[in-house]
């Protein structure tokens, strides 16, 4: 089945609540989606962020991201009153003030909460179900978050020895998570029954301040003091020439071998019950893992250390049937990570802002290369745009200018373009290929440049914030991502939608 889809995160929905979240905005994207006949919805982790606002670093695997809920829809529950709402106050249309609506949102959540446990308003049932249904992950989870709350959002490893949580901020955080899935419940059923699949995605590591290390500090690689002895990132790469310094904590795979894995299957059975398909991040990592020491200042310093490799995926697929993953084999890849990724039949990625740095005829990101197993991309959340991309130069990549200009030569000769909308060229090229699936980010399709770039890695600040506006979604852009989208067969529909009716 060949298909299409786009990449655009919850967050950056239009809305005047400060960031996108999953009331009346998503529903008319997943109508956007249909319009344009995309079969799929790609967005980024869901949870509960942390450092640098980054949803490859958040509090726990499980939980949902309290920014993400609409209130609007908790104003129809009877939660909160219309009237409270209108005294919301002015955000920025373009970009996320992530303190600014944080704060805002906190308040909201919590009057939401005392008015829920302090009336019979709508859903209590519910909770009382959802609690038991999600109590394996839900209880420590809430537990861990009243006492972030309690302690002004300090790290777990700087806790008072023996923090005990309030009860009633744990019944606030239960709501809360409540809040969020009964919410995205509701949109996920939107997207199935218009034929929209939702690819989620799984970090491969965790935050070390997330409710996953701190009930779990046995699984993961800590010193005596429950600091991490080495962390996660990357050597040397296309994008940073001292590599990337993510700083996750690293696993005890030992460990998880003697459980059986079971925090991952938890994890990805519990991300399987809000999406349909699964990207797994870094997926190098399960073959070998880049492990730097926790004191060091870049990712330079480093080495490559055995992964769980098979004996991970075949514990998963023992307990949960047929992996519906993709995988992320993108950086420095070795035969041995393609041989995994090809004997569990994981389509891998190809990113066509990848594909002209060099000229070869037989690089394997270049279009007349790909394989039907394949998911390609114009570009990433971690690219910039493809019209930043080629505008840019050689900015935010180890490239030389001399190099950036020749690559961006070659991709004109390539896809015999002048370079005036190589956006909708890039776009064309991926829905004209082979690959069985071909996604792009909204950015794309808008034309945007690099101001509407969602993150540069090894960047610590300012990134995730970008958002689109209702308006950019143009009558015109509409029907020209439909009729590509039909030309290249990866619609439902057997005819154009742009002919007339054979009478």
């Amino acid at each position: 089945m060949r298909i299409s889809g786009i990449l655009l995160h919850p967050t950056s929905l239009p809305g005047r609540y400060g960031i996108g979240d999953l009331g009346e905005s998503a529903f008319r994207f997943v109508d956007f989606l249909q319009q344009t006949g995309q079969r799929l919805w790609q967005v980024l982790p869901l949870g509960p962020t942390g450092s640098g606002n980054s949803p490859y670093q958040c509090f726990s695997s499980m939980a949902g991201n309290p920014l993400l809920i609409s209130p609007d829809l908790m104003a129809q529950e009877g939660w909160i009153s219309p009237a409270e709402l209108e005294r919301a106050p002015a955000f920025p249309d373009d970009y996320v003030d992530f303190p600014a609506v944080a704060s805002y949102k906190r308040r909201l959540l919590r009057e939401a909460a005392d008015n829920f446990f302090s009336a019979r308003t709508a859903g209590h049932d519910e909770f009382e179900e959802f609690c038991r249904a999600k109590g394996s992950w839900l209880e420590r989870f809430a537990e861990f978050a009243a006492l972030k709350e309690q302690n002004g959002g300090a790290s777990w490893a700087d806790w008072p020895a023996g923090a005990r949580a309030d009860g009633h901020e744990v019944m606030i955080q239960k709501f809360i998570q409540f809040a969020f899935f009964r919410q995205w419940r509701r949109l996920k059923a939107y997207c199935s029954e218009r034929g929209i699949l939702i690819m989620g995605d799984l970090p491969i590591f965790m935050d070390y301040d997330s409710a996953d290390v701190w009930a779990n500090p046995g699984l993961f690689d800590l010193d005596e003091r429950g600091r991490p002895r080495f962390v996660s990132g990357v050597p040397p790469d296309y994008f940073s020439a001292t590599g990337q310094l993510w700083g996750n904590p690293l696993y005890r795979w030992d460990v998880m071998e003697q459980t059986g894995y079971r925090w991952w299957i938890e994890r990805v059975r519990a991300l399987l019950e809000q999406v349909d398909l699964i990207r797994l991040d870094h997926f190098r990592g399960f073959e070998k893992h880049w492990e730097i020491p926790a004191d060091a200042q870049t990712a330079v310093q480093g080495r490559w250390v055995e992964g769980p490799g098979d004996r991970l995926f075949a514990a998963l697929e023992k307990a949960l049937g047929k992996l519906p993953f993709v995988a992320e084999d993108l950086g420095y890849i070795t035969p041995e990570v393609h041989a995994l990724r090809d004997r569990w039949g994981l389509p891998g990625m190809r990113v066509l802002q990848f594909a002209f740095a060099d000229p070869s005829p037989d690089d394997p990101f270049k279009p007349h290369n790909f394989i039907p197993n394949c998911v390609v991309y114009t570009g990433t959340h971690d690219n910039d745009t493809t019209v930043g991309w080629f505008r840019g130069g050689a900015r935010d990549t180890t490239q030389s200018a001399e190099q950036a200009r020749a690559e961006r030569e070659f991709a004109l000769r390539y896809l015999n373009s002048d370079g005036r909308e190589i956006h909708w060229d890039f776009i064309r090229a991926a829905l004209a290929s082979v690959a069985g699936t071909a996604i792009f980010p909204l950015q794309d399709v808008l034309g945007l440049g690099s101001e509407a770039r969602m993150n540069t890695p090894a960047r610590r600040t300012g990134n995730w914030r970008w958002r689109y506006r209702r308006e950019q979604l143009t009558e015109e852009t509409i029907a020209r991502l439909r009729e590509l989208t039909w030309m290249y067969g990866r619609t439902k529909w057997g005819r154009s939608p742009f002919l007339p009716a054979v009478k």
